[in-house]
This record gives C-alpha cells, sequence and structure tokens, in this order.
C-alpha cells in the first residue's frame, strides 16, 4: 500500500513509520525539515506545510491513505485543529479517501459523560494538548472522508513491541492494577493493523495493556 505520512519524526510517528516499512509499505514521509528522516527503498522524503491544504492534496495525490502523527508544539497547540482542518482539505482536494489519526487519551470516557481530560487528577501541564485532540477529533467527526482516530492510553512511552494488547471503542483501557498504558511501539501495530484491516472506518477507538 503507498501511504502518505505526516509527523513521521515524533516519538509516535517515528514508530509508526517503521511498522509501517516492516509490514512492506511504501512511505511518503511529509516534513518540513527534510534531513530528519533518510531515505530508503521504500521511503521517500518530500517537503511539506501540514498547515496549508495545498501543499497536503500535492504530498498525499496517488496514495492510498493518509496518515496523521502530527503533533504541534506547546505553544501553538491551536496548530492541531488547524492542521486536521487543513489535511482534511488537502486530501478531499488529492482524491485521497482514507485518513487515520493519532489521537490523544484526554477525550476518553471514564464513565458515561465524563472524560478523562475534565477529572480533577488529569495533569494541568498536559491539559491543553488534551483538549486540542478533543477538539481536532470533534473536527474529524464532521469530514467526509474515510477517517479513523486511533486514542491512545493515559500514558504513552517508549518501549517494546508486543503485539499484545486490547482494544477499545471510547472508554480508557485500565490493566488489573487501574494503570492505563501502551508502548509507543505497539501503539504504531494497533494503528497500521487498522490501516491494513479496516475495522474502526468513521470511529475513535483506543487501547492499552
Amino acid at each position: 500500500m503507498k501511504v502518505v505520512l505526516y509527523g513521521a519524526t515524533g516519538m509516535i510517528g517515528s514508530r509508526i513509520l517503521q511498522e509501517l516499512v516492516a509490514r512492506g509499505h511504501s512511505v511518503a514521509a511529509v516534513m518540513r525539515n527534510t534531513g530528519k528522516v533518510q531515505a530508503s527503498g521504500s521511503v521517500t522524503v518530500e517537503q511539506g506545510d501540514v498547515l496549508d491544504p495545498k501543499s497536503v492534496a500535492a504530498t498525499a495525490k496517488g496514495s492510498d491513505a493518509a496518515i496523521s502523527a502530527y503533533a504541534p508544539g506547546f505553544e501553538t497547540l491551536d496548530n492541531l485543529v488547524l492542521a486536521t482542518k487543513s489535511m482534511i482539505a488537502g486530501l478531499q482536494e488529492a482524491g485521497v479517501r482514507r485518513f487515520i489519526m493519532v489521537g490523544g487519551a484526554g477525550s476518553l470516557d471514564l464513565a458515561p459523560g465524563v472524560h478523562l481530560v475534565d477529572t480533577p487528577e488529569f495533569p494541568a501541564a498536559w491539559k491543553g494538548i488534551a483538549l486540542a485532540h478533543r477538539d481536532a477529533l470533534n473536527v474529524l467527526k464532521g469530514a467526509d472522508l474515510d477517517w479513523t482516530s486511533l486514542s491512545p492510553a493515559a500514558l504513552i512511552e517508549p518501549g517494546i513491541r508486543t503485539g499484545k494488547f486490547r482494544l477499545g471503542q471510547n472508554q480508557l483501557i485500565v490493566d488489573d492494577k487501574g494503570e492505563s498504558k501502551i508502548s509507543a511501539e505497539d501503539y504504531a501495530v494497533a494503528l497500521v493493523d487498522e490501516l491494513e484491516k479496516n475495522e474502526h472506518v468513521r470511529q475513535r477507538f483506543t487501547l492499552g495493556y
């Protein structure tokens, strides 16, 4: 499959890139600074701007699917919603229907109508990006695309690829200790599984151990 990947250099995006390549997909890695990723037989590196719909359309054209692991800086959190709108418009112009976006955990439910980000225990330092992801998900839900958003567990960090995790829909997944965790490597496994199987089209889903 030919996949265009936005945000290929971050903690999550870099692991998505590795997983795509390991499974034999052809990837166009799009970034502003093209020196951060090395081109190879299955990876082409293209310069582009997710905030510019024309740039998105140009870099996505001819792809079977698009994946966004774009993450704004903490000083430019509004860019996440702007980028989501830009990518939707650009993909529509390019005729790319399938779009999978890295989501956030903050909009997951702890109880009916109670989002994780709205609880008193939610870390203040992460509230801004969590709210930005929630707003971006709401934008995505209105897109005329075959979209999917994958929300991680409450804690996602570099780890090991086990391929063993649980999937859910809108409820935060916790283990028997009450902890919600996933490695970035296993997150990438679940995302590429979705790319290949299309089991959550026009849905948000989540995962955890």
